[in-house]
């Protein structure tokens, strides 16, 4: 790799760190290609990326940015989560490393703080973005389709009297 590639891969990954709200620092280690390519599916599933990086460049590309302190976390084989959704890429990795040894979470960061692994576990057990508002768009809908229960109700309960009276007559 030239100079070049090597400048264009930094700003690449400034620019996809710049705009993720959260970031997951992981050890990689023996992924054989299926299952890297299943993870990154898992990954593209859920609205984040993953992406195996060389140290010494990550930790140019993470200068400048908000996620500056997360420096530490890039020895040995690592690869990193990004996501706009501050939930998805911590739920998708840790849940790919419960089944697979051969990926561990070392640590990472929402929005420039600083996580540890327990921090990001914790992380991945929160809902969605997607989840909370469809958990709130059920909540404002709830109350209005009782309403229009209730309303019904009496309407249907007259007319099954006046049908009961209409069979005796008969």
């Amino acid at each position: 790799m030239n100079r070049t590639e090597k400048a264009e891969l930094i700003e690449t990954l400034q620019a996809t760190l710049s705009s993720s709200t959260s970031v997951v620092v992981a050890h990689q280690s023996g992924l054989t290609v299926a299952e890297s390519s299943e993870l990154r599916a898992k990954m593209r599933e859920a609205g984040a990326g993953f992406k195996v990086t060389k140290n010494r460049l990550t930790k140019l590309a993470l200068q400048g940015t908000k996620y500056e302190n997360l420096s530490d976390l890039f020895a040995g084989p690592t690869a990193i989560g990004t996501s706009s959704d501050p939930v998805s890429a911590a739920k998708t990795l840790v849940s790919f490393a419960k089944t697979n040894d051969k990926l561990t979470i070392i640590g990472g960061s929402l929005d420039g703080k600083v996580l540890d692994k327990a921090g990001v576990e914790a992380l991945a057990t929160l809902p969605s973005l997607d989840e909370l508002r469809a958990k709130i768009i059920g909540m404002l809908t709830a109350p209005a389709t009782k309403v229009a229960r209730v309303t019904q109700a009496p309407a249907s309960q007259l007319a099954r009297v006046i049908q009961a009276r209409a069979d005796q007559l008969q």
